[in-house]
Order: structure tokens, then sequence, then C-alpha cells
């Protein structure tokens, strides 16, 4: 029986060890084609958000692999994969997670495991490997104190304060839909129901308070946004980029929602293998830290032990209290595709 016992006990050791040695295997088989390939061009992917700067050096370090990116939305990147198709400029990108399945629908992806995917949650991936978060974000208020007195620590502060406020393209861009949705769940609403969010902003805009300027690092600087909806790690990037002390950041306390951003690899990609190695590289250890210390909490975070420095860099725990998940994925597909219009009608009109 001991015997048996044994025999079993070296076979599953053996197997574990042959899998492991596999996947070394595959890993360094992938790493050798992208140095073939030699680059990786990305869009939305640009050095300030989330810290892509720390991965495409430390990409370029180990395996040689050139970097450039190209800034847009969600929607832009996917239209641009559809549109270049085999003359694709753009090997990756990175968009909301409601682009995930959208970018999936239209037939532009390629499906590609990281090593790591046991160690996503179910809920952030696709189960084919098309998608999977790589990191999250809540949507966050940064104020520039130097232009406003009161501080809005809630959407009902924000909605009786006189400055402006910038959420960006809600045509367009993963960070002001969700600042739509986060109204609306301060405001009674939810991803299945965003007219309160809606009615937020369009009083907003009927006060004369919406602004039009994209909450970003130059618009920030420049001193052209004095209340931005962004996500938490943008708000606390540019804050630190700019100057800590011009800027506070921090969560609206009656609530917002917390969602993440998905890697999309070209169907098209003229360096796939090179694309899927940047997948790989940043759902390690090494990545998903790199993604910290942009302030973007990382996907990983159960199975990860991050630096006390950087853990240091993320807001408290506390501030996350009425933050909640996108409950009904399906739901907020369908609403987030019908936003931009709604949008226009209920809001922009008010602008008029």
């Amino acid at each position: 029986m001991k015997q048996l016992l044994l025999a079993s006990l070296m076979g599953t050791a053996i197997a574990l060890a042959t899998s492991a040695m596999a996947a070394d295997t595959d890993l360094q088989t992938l790493a050798q084609a992208a140095r073939a390939e030699g680059a990786v061009n990305s869009v939305g992917m640009p050095d300030s958000w989330a810290n892509w700067k720390d991965t495409w050096v430390d990409l370029e370090k180990l395996y040689g692999l050139k970097h450039m990116d190209t800034d847009m939305s969600s929607a832009q990147e996917i239209a641009k994969f559809s549109a270049e198709k085999d003359n694709a400029s753009a090997d990756i990108g990175d968009v909301g997670a409601a682009f995930g399945p959208i970018a999936v629908q239209q037939g532009v992806t390629q499906a590609y495991k990281p090593s790591t995917w046991e160690q996503i949650p179910g809920w952030a991936k696709d189960a084919d490997g098309h998608w999977m978060l790589a990191y999250t974000g809540s949507i966050a208020f940064i104020v520039n104190k130097q232009l406003v007195k009161d501080i809005p620590h809630s959407w009902a502060e924000l909605k009786q304060g006189t400055y402006k406020v910038a959420i960006g393209d809600v045509s367009a861009a993963a960070q002001a839909v969700n600042g739509v949705l986060a109204a609306a769940i301060a405001n009674g609403g939810n991803e299945k129901n965003i007219q309160p969010g809606l009615d937020f902003f369009a009083e907003i805009a009927e006060q004369g308070r919406l602004s039009l300027a994209n909450p970003t690092i130059q618009t920030l600087e420049k001193g052209e946004v004095e209340v931005g909806v962004v996500w938490d790690f943008n708000g606390l990037s540019y804050r630190d980029q700019i100057d800590p002390s011009r800027f506070e950041v921090l969560i609206p306390s009656d609530g917002s929602v917390i969602s993440g951003y998905t890697t999309i690899i070209n169907k098209y990609a003229k360096n796939p293998n090179a694309a899927k190695l940047a997948r790989e590289y940043i759902l390690s250890d090494a990545g998903q830290i790199n993604l910290a210390k942009g302030n973007a909490r990382p996907i990983r975070a159960e199975h990860l032990s991050l630096p006390p420095e950087v853990q240091a860099k993320l807001l408290p725990n506390a501030q996350y209290v009425n933050v909640q998940p996108i409950k009904d994925a399906a739901a907020w597909e369908a609403t987030s595709k019908a936003l931009p219009q709604q949008w226009q009608e209920n809001v922009i009109i008010n602008m008029e």
C-alpha cells in the first residue's frame, strides 16, 4: 500500500514538474519569437497612465522590445483595429472593462492566457482569454485646491458647488462612462438604471458648470480643470507628477464604482508574440507591481506582496466603503452602448 501511495505521489510530482517545465519552455519560445519581432506598438497605454512607462522600459531591457504608443480612448482603439485590419499599426491596447466584450464581438482580438491565468478572478476575464483585467480603478475626484476653496467630498457636495466639473468624453472614454455610472450609484441608480447619473450631470450643465475639458495631466497642469472626475490611479498619478500640494484626490463618500482595464491583442498585429509577451509581463508579479506604482490596484493583489512604499501610494481603504463593482456585466454592456446618445439628449442639450 505504501509503495502504491509513494508511486502515486511520485507520479503526481513528476506530472507537476513536467507541466512546469512545459510552461517554462512555452514562455522561452514566446520570448524568443518576441525578440525576433523586436517591437511592440500600443494604443491607449501612455507612459503616464497607471505607470505603463516602467513596463515598457522593462520589456526593452529584458527582451529588446522597442515601444511606441498612440494615446486614444477605448472606442477609438477598437475602431482602429477594425479599420486598419491587415495594415495594423498597433499590436495591443488597453480598454475599459465594458469594451473588452465589444472588441470580441467585433472580431478584432486574439486570445492569449498568461501563465498567471488561474490567479485572475473569474468575473475579471473572458473564458477564452481574449480579455482579462490587469488592474482595477475606482472613480474619484481630483480637485485643484488653488481654484476650489470648498473641496467636495461627495457627489451631493459637488452639486452644491460653484466650480466647473470636467468629466471628459462620455461618447468614447471608459473613464467618463464610469464617471456617469458612479454618479448614478450615489443617487440610487446602478448599471441597469443610469438615469440618476444623467440627471445629476444635466443639473450641473444647467448651472453652467459642466466643463468640456478632458481631465488629463496637460489640462490639470494648465489650470483648465477645477474638479475632474477620474479613475483614482489617474488622479493620484497626475497629482504626484504635477505638484502634490496643488491637488487633492478622494473617493466620493456617497458612492462610486470600481471597474478595471484589460489588454486586447490585435487580431491583425504585426508583432503578435511581442503583444502576448507584453500581456504575460503585465500580469506577472513585476508587471503588477509596476501598475501599483502607478496607483492602480493590481488584479492579482491577493497573490502579491506589495512593497510598503508602493502600498503607501494608494488611497486609504476606508475611502472605498461605498464603492460598488458592476454586478450585471450584460446589463452594463447594453447601458454603456446606449449612454453616448443619452448623454447628448439629457446633458449636452442643457449646455446650449
